[in-house]
């Protein structure tokens, strides 16, 4: 299912944006090669929605009223409020359908690792995304990662371990670690004194008699 978004024209900048963002609209720029950098409005309910679900790594149809055609975008960039934590401004990119493009990838670790349940190791995510070459038709969205490969203490899964699906490239190389079940780190137990009130005294007379011997030199 592709992804639609409603866009409208912007003639409104700056300052001048408040009235409109209190009636929920988010001020975007729509880019790319071949086509002129255009100020639009979009639903910010409606976007934020489609963020959550596509991230950085999905195809979106921006779709205008008064044109048939939908244009087919990645979001490229989002400026966040962050007292907010809300989006105050985003960058559409259009993307060229065929040709293939680079994108960041977010890696969705799954399963369970029989050596972080029954060895007590640690998972260590070494990644939490790769960068990855395709079509924008084949983009994933996420490319999952079976830790359930981890069953001994020092165990590592690669990027030649990962599945990837087909038309996606990895650009990383095959032998990059992703994770691994590293051991767990035994903490040193701290020195207990076991010094007696007798054996602090015997110290305490020991130290005596040396400062009095440095003092007869």
């Amino acid at each position: 299912m592709v992804l639609q978004l409603k866009i409208e024209s912007r003639s409104v900048f700056g300052k001048k944006l408040k009235s409109n963002r209190n009636e929920g609209k988010l001020p975007a720029v729509l880019y790319g090669k071949g086509i002129e950098t255009t100020p639009l409005f979009v639903s910010l309910k409606d976007f934020k929605k489609i963020w959550k679900d596509a991230g950085e790594s999905t195809i979106i149809n921006l779709q205008n009223e008064d044109d048939k055609k939908p244009v087919g975008v990645l979001i490229h960039e989002v400026s966040v409020d962050p007292m907010k934590d809300e989006p105050l401004h985003v960058d559409f990119y259009k993307v060229e359908m065929n040709k293939p493009i680079r994108a960041m990838i977010h890696l969705a670790f799954d399963g369970v690792s029989p050596a972080v349940k029954n060895l007590g190791a640690v998972l260590v995510k070494v990644l939490r995304e790769i960068e990855i070459e395709a079509l924008p038709k084949n983009l994933p969205h996420e490319i999952k990662v079976d830790i359930s490969k981890l069953t001994e203490l020092g165990s590592q899964i690669a990027v030649d371990d990962l599945e990837i699906p087909e038309g996606v490239k990895v650009i990383l190389k095959k032998e990059e670690v992703v994770a691994i079940a590293e051991a767990p780190r035994e903490e040193k137990a701290e020195e207990v004194s076991t010094m007696t009130i007798a054996d602090i005294e015997v110290e305490k007379k020991g130290k005596k008699e040396e400062e009095g011997a440095e003092v007869a030199e």
